[in-house]
């Protein structure tokens, strides 16, 4: 059965451009098309749809609509999954989107958002509570906290480091063996080792990826 898909997208170049695309996808029902944010929670408030995918900036202000769209579904359609699309690398909106969690959310560029199976992915991922974010986002994010000076990175090891890396790249961990020429069985080692100098939970083998390369920045932010 086909995924419901409400998109939210103020331009109308893009707007167009998204809708020939989840056109082209025969797991995919578009059942509606907003231009801002109260529309948007309006009809997500009359359809409950699987999926919403939304511009980060809309009006009514154009700057954090998206974000608080997202925020607002969670609370009120807990079962909705969110993919944020952003302009612009804006890491400060990455972490306000999973501050509350990442079960459902994704957040990705839109100058990837032609490559159709990272859409696909991203859509498929948050109705299934999944996670997922831009690799050029996370690795803004990672370097940031690489530059301050009370960097929880410095708790790594040079090898942990080298690993998270990898999987701020979205590598799996028999990529990322192969990657560093190390066993499977040492990689994750050290992303248990990683997640436990991090203090992060344990919580849930499908998010913690996401929460280590972007989570645990959100305490001071980049």
């Amino acid at each position: 059965m086909a995924t419901t898909v409400v998109l939210a997208e103020d331009n109308y170049l893009m707007r167009e451009a998204l809708v020939s695309l989840l056109g082209t996808l025969d797991e995919v029902a578009l059942v509606a098309v907003c231009e801002n944010y109260d529309e948007l929670i309006e009809t997500v408030d009359e359809l409950r749809p699987e999926v919403v995918i939304t511009d980060i900036r809309m009006p009514p202000t154009q700057t954090d609509e998206g974000i608080r769209a997202a925020n607002h579904i969670r609370e009120h359609f807990p079962e909705t999954g969110v993919v944020v699309l952003s302009q612009y690398v804006e890491p400060e909106y990455a972490l306000r989107l999973f501050r509350d969690g990442s079960s459902g959310r994704a957040y990705l560029l839109k100058d990837h958002v032609g490559n159709i199976d990272a859409l696909t992915a991203a859509m498929a991922e948050v109705k299934g509570g999944g996670s997922t974010v831009d690799p050029q986002v996370v690795e803004v994010l990672v370097a940031a906290r690489i530059r301050e000076k009370e960097s929880l990175l410095q708790r790594l090891s040079p090898r942990e480091l080298e690993v998270l890396a990898e999987v701020a790249k979205g590598l799996n961990n028999a990529s990322i063996a192969n990657a560093l020429f190390i066993s499977q069985r040492a990689v994750e080692k050290h992303i248990g080792a990683i997640f436990s100098k991090l203090d992060l939970s344990f919580e849930d083998a499908t998010h913690h990826r996401v929460r280590a390369v972007l989570l645990y920045l959100a305490e001071t932010g980049p």
